[in-house]
């Protein structure tokens, strides 16, 4: 124990709220936990987080907090750590009660199962605290339910972001409000199975989880054909202590229709590939275009999906020449024969969601669109040069 007095003060904290709350009606959680090819499970689980964080405003007058506060103030650590919770807001001794002091009360309560005291759980919790407080740096999560894929194994998408198998009841355990909030069917369907996972340290704040994941489900859109979707929405903790909920973007929590698919060692190496090379769309509009067209195509019927497929390969490949020359271009850049570029001529003129799909994935592994196209050029011009010296 680092801080003997700081315990002392903070065990008084939490028997002053324990004694505010005793005899209260607290609400439960009906979880179903479902295991694929397994019996499914119910369990009552008291919604104790909630229910403090609703409370909690009619606490922060009393004695026992101002000097838990006081507290907290005089160490360093503390104070750091409620800036990475709470950002950099003028009122200190708030930011230091919810990002202190009320967590240390909802883990002292989910350890004792309501508002009957036990020793115990408060020494638990408070040993937990002080290990987040004086450490180097904070550990930032996030998780968000994926659907659309399966996979045996971890898959690393670089970055600190990977596909992993749900543990059962992993969600529901940090977050009880969580089982109101998954896709229907998960964790019972072979599909359904699977999260999307991020894990990075941070010093300062937290990073664009909603940003990142989707970025992540576009690559794995492209790499696969699949179906994919995360959300409705992401669970972020920070120090393994619940953070926040957080919505999804949309059309990366709508899933597509299609069949599902398996996550093999080979598309998630391209997955894993295409996910930092979507940044180049920030600099690329053309690029950036081209992506949204295509995964919005991904939601639409026909008339409306192939001219936003049309739009995508031009924004893509054409270079502000049309349709025809996004055409030939793209013949060049897939097809390894004669026979096989003829044939992608032809197929561009009335373009599918999986051709725009190959034809953004190489695109993207290039790394660079404008000198793509130059290169492209220049093998068109070759070709053609040839075929004239053939037919003299």
């Amino acid at each position: 124990m680092r801080s003997p007095h700081l315990y002392d003060t903070l065990r008084r904290f939490c028997l002053g709220a324990f004694a505010s709350f005793h005899g209260a009606d607290l609400p439960f959680s009906f979880e179903e936990h479902g295991t694929y090819g397994r019996p499914t499970l119910y369990e009552y689980r008291p919604l104790v987080r909630g229910f403090i964080e609703a409370h909690a405003d009619r606490l922060f007058g009393r004695d026992d907090v101002r000097e838990a506060v006081a507290d907290l103030q005089r160490e360093t650590a503390a104070r750091i750590f409620a800036r990475a919770h709470e950002g950099n807001t003028p009122d200190e001794a708030r930011a230091l009660y919810r990002s202190v002091l009320v967590p240390l009360l909802v883990r002292t309560a989910e350890g004792c199962g309501g508002f009957d005291w036990d020793d115990s759980a408060f020494d638990r919790a408070y040993e937990e605290l002080e290990e987040t407080l004086y450490r180097e740096g904070h550990a930032y999560g996030a998780v968000a339910p994926l659907i659309g894929i399966s996979c045996g194994t971890q898959i690393e998408l670089g970055d600190g972001i990977r596909v992993r198998m749900a543990a059962t009841g992993e969600l529901a355990a940090m977050w009880p409000e969580a089982s109101g909030l998954l896709p229907r069917d998960f964790g019972r369907e072979p599909d359904r199975l699977c999260v999307l996972e991020l894990e990075r340290s941070v010093a300062d704040e937290a990073p664009d989880a909603p940003g990142e994941l989707a970025d992540a489900v576009t690559a794995l859109r492209l790499a696969t054909a699949a179906p994919v979707a995360a959300g409705p929405v992401l669970f972020e903790r920070l120090d393994w202590r619940p953070y926040g909920i957080r919505p999804v973007l949309q059309i990366a929590a709508t899933a597509p229709p299609g069949e599902p698919t398996r996550l093999d060692p080979f598309r998630a190496s391209v997955a894993q590939k295409l996910r930092p090379l979507l940044a180049l769309a920030d600099d690329d509009s053309k690029l950036g275009d081209a992506l949204d067209r295509w995964e919005l195509s991904l939601f639409q019927d026909d008339p409306f999906r192939r001219e936003q497929l049309r739009h995508a390969l031009d924004s893509a490949l054409g270079n502000g020449e049309g349709t025809w020359a996004a055409a030939m271009r793209a013949a060049a850049l897939l097809g390894e024969t004669a026979q096989e570029r003829a044939k992608l001529v032809d197929a561009v003129r009335e373009p599918t969601t999986d051709l725009v799909r190959r034809l953004l994935v190489a695109v993207l592994l290039h790394g660079n669109r404008r000198a793509l196209l130059s290169e492209l050029d220049s093998t068109l011009l070759g070709n053609e040069r040839v075929a004239q010296l053939r037919a003299s």
